[in-house]
């Protein structure tokens, strides 16, 4: 009767690069390896990727092992810090995405009342005297200064100096009165 050889010489063996040694350990293990991650998670297809990553790795985590434990021993832990690793992965991922999406709802909202804002000012614009609104159109909607918005409209640079505070006394005067309504 033929003796298989015991867990820690198949390690030392499968750390040195042994292939055939490698191999007989995951035919051993493999079905505990699934076990305890479906244990560990609680749902099979998370298991079978767990285990599945932790067999590809396994190899690299081998030239590691020191035998200073059963091999079993150290195979389980492997096992549960991979659970581990994942379960935080996941928290970081659950706890980044809450957050995005926070911050996307406030974007979204400031971009709403940017946009009740303009949709504000273009209303009232119409209310307003010809030579207010194009003043306000160079200035305000062309980003051009008062000295070019002068050259254009034919006037001086204090006029439209005058004609933008004019402006923005009448739009809080018709803001306190829409206010009241």
């Amino acid at each position: 009767m033929l003796m298989e050889p015991p867990d820690e010489t198949l390690a030392s063996a499968a750390a040195t690069g042994d292939r055939d040694a490698f191999a007989a350990l995951l035919a051993r293990h493999y079905d505990r390896i699934f076990n305890l991650t479906y244990r560990l998670l609680g749902s099979r297809a998370e298991a079978q990727d767990l285990t599945q990553d932790i067999c590809a790795a396994l190899p690299a985590k081998l030239r590691g092992w020191r035998g200073e434990a059963r091999f079993s021993t150290w195979l389980y832990r492997v096992i549960v810090n991979a659970a581990h690793d994942l379960r935080r992965r996941r928290a970081t991922y659950s706890r980044a995405t809450a957050g995005w999406g926070d911050w996307e709802i406030a974007r979204q909202d400031e971009i709403e009342t940017d946009r009740a804002a303009q949709d504000w000012l273009t209303q009232t614009m119409t209310r307003l005297s010809p030579d207010l609104r194009d003043t306000a159109a160079l200035i305000l909607g062309c980003d051009m200064t008062q000295a070019e918005a002068g050259l254009i409209l034919g006037i001086s640079e204090g006029t439209v100096a005058w004609r933008m505070s004019e402006l923005k006394k009448r739009l809080r005067a018709i803001a306190a009165e829409e206010a009241k309504l």
